[in-house]
This record gives structure tokens, C-alpha cells and sequence, in this order.
């Protein structure tokens, strides 16, 4: 049951609900056409006993809460994944964003960085792969191609003289970035960086980053060459980060092809919806309610 997932889980605020109508119901106890409101207890129980008023049975009272409940939790969508789901190719661009200031140009976080990139690539899944490089300013290296394969060339050969200057302003990366992805629907941009350079500028284009639809992620490196990294601020961009050196939890993100998460009916292929099957139980304790009573 590790396995089980729900599909439109805001349904379950049905739930709730119909377990204070049932409490409600019990509270007032069986009903008896109207005569629980003006005879005495006593003389209701003994008309009872006499079989003058045998009222509405409990079962009546709660079969259709239980109906409901059936279908409020095949509404739920409890789902298990298909072992025949369809393998899709993925949606929407892909940037790149890759920090080459001299705090990581200049030293090992360069190999993790051109490693991080390369592990972008793998894991398109389909999509088009773009890239570009920023320092104290930032340049486009490549648009969005269907054939990422053409980028590792360039991605191998970075090295400390790539860029023409110093500095770091993943600001002007992020601007760019959004420039060049804003035609685009269910992009993503990675940013690669030690986290150098992050300002208010920076935060503020994550803001229109997100306003525009571009998902953000951000693959972190060790600070080197004498860099100082904020490494949290640079988390606290996004809503998925990680190492670079362990980059799952990115690239599994970007390899689900961001509109399959995005898009329900294609987020659906990949489940077995159960519940229809569960919704069609509600039959059961309405079918009581039609027996015939002598």
C-alpha cells in the first residue's frame, strides 16, 4: 500500500463533514415519524416495545452517509501506478543557467558544475536543452535544441579563461534566462552556481521567474578559490535544490518532463484510478434502503 496515491485528495474534506452529520444523528437517537418531539421518553420506549412505532431503522439513517462516503473517497482518486504506463517524451524547455565566476572557474567546483550540467542533459527526457554562462554579466551559449547531445562539446571545454570577466551577478543570469524562455510553456531554468552574488535583485528576478510560469532549481557547488558561497540563500530561491554532486532530487523533477506533473490528464496515465471501483460500492447500502418492510 506504499504504492497508494491520491489523485484529487481535496475531496477528503467530504469526509469530515459527513462524520458530523452521523454524530449528529446519533445524538438525536432513532426517529419516530415526529412523536420523539412530544411523547415522553418513557412512553416512547413502550410504544416502541408494543410495536406501535417502529420508527426509522438505524441502518435507514445511516445508508446514505455511507453511500457518500463510498463516493466521496472514489472522488478522492486513490490510484496505484500502472505497470503498463506509457514512457512520454517531456514538455516544455530547458535552460541551463551555469556559474563560471572566477570562485568556481578557478577551481574543483568547475568539474562538479560541468558534471551537474552534463547530468541536465541526460535527463531531458525529450525536452530541449539550452544553456548560457554568466560571470559579472551574463551571454547565451545555446537556445532550447531538441538535440541536447550538441551541447556536451561546449560544456567540456569551459575552463577559466571562458569567460571575459570577473564578478558574479546570478541577477543578470536569471533576467536573461527569463528573456529567453518566456515564449515557451512549462520550462524550467537551472541555475548552477556556489551561491555568490545573491542580492535582492537576485530574489526579485526568481520573483518573475515564477510569475512567468519557468519553474527554478538550483544545483549547488562547494565554494572554492577564495569564493564565499551563500548557500542557503541560494536554496531559498527556488522550491527544489540540490548538491551537485547528488542531484536526484532535480533531475528526477526534470526528467517527469515538468508538464506531466503540471497537466493532470497525462499525470493520470501513469496511475490506475481506482476510484470508480470504490464509488460503485455506494450501491451496497443504498440497495437496503428499496427492501420491502413488513
Amino acid at each position: 500500500m506504499n504504492d497508494l496515491v491520491l489523485l484529487r485528495p481535496g475531496w477528503l474534506a467530504v469526509l469530515p463533514l459527513l462524520l458530523a452529520v452521523a454524530l449528529w444523528r446519533w445524538w438525536r437517537g432513532p426517529a419516530a415519524g415526529g412523536w420523539e418531539r412530544v411523547m415522553p421518553p418513557a412512553t416512547l420506549a413502550a410504544m416502541r416495545a408494543l410495536g406501535h412505532l417502529r420508527g426509522a431503522a438505524v441502518y435507514a439513517g445511516l445508508a446514505p452517509l455511507v453511500a457518500a462516503g463510498l463516493i466521496g473517497l472514489g472522488l478522492c482518486g486513490p490510484a496505484v501506478p500502472r505497470a503498463d504506463a506509457p514512457l512520454l517524451a517531456g514538455s516544455g524547455e530547458i535552460l541551463i543557467a551555469l556559474d563560471l565566476s572566477p570562485s568556481v572557474a578557478e577551481g574543483p567546483a568547475r568539474a562538479d558544475a560541468q558534471a551537474a550540467a552534463a547530468g541536465v542533459l541526460a535527463a531531458a527526457n525529450g525536452r530541449p536543452v539550452g544553456l548560457l554562462l554568466y560571470a559579472g554579466e551574463a551571454y547565451p551559449i545555446a537556445a532550447p535544441t531538441a538535440d541536447p547531445a550538441t551541447l556536451e562539446s561546449q560544456i567540456a571545454v569551459l575552463g577559466p579563461d571562458t569567460m571575459p570577466g570577473g564578478g558574479s551577478r546570478p541577477a543578470a543570469a536569471l533576467a536573461l534566462g527569463r528573456q529567453m524562455l518566456e515564449a515557451g510553456r512549462n520550462a524550467d531554468l537551472v541555475l548552477i552556481s556556489d551561491g555568490g552574488g545573491i542580492d535582492d535583485a537576485t530574489r526579485a528576478e526568481a520573483g518573475r521567474l515564477a510569475d512567468a510560469g519557468i519553474g527554478l532549481s538550483v544545483l549547488t557547488l562547494a565554494a572554492g578559490a577564495g569564493g564565499t558561497a551563500d548557500l542557503a540563500a541560494l536554496e531559498a530561491l527556488c522550491s527544489v535544490a540540490a548538491p551537485a554532486r547528488a542531484p536526484e532530487p532535480v533531475l528526477r523533477r526534470l526528467s517527469r518532463g515538468g508538464g506531466l506533473e503540471r497537466d493532470p490528464e497525462l499525470a493520470a496515465l501513469e496511475f490506475r484510478d481506482l476510484g470508480p471501483f470504490v464509488a460503485a460500492l455506494a450501491v451496497f447500502p443504498l440497495l437496503g434502503l428499496f427492501r420491502r418492510r413488513r
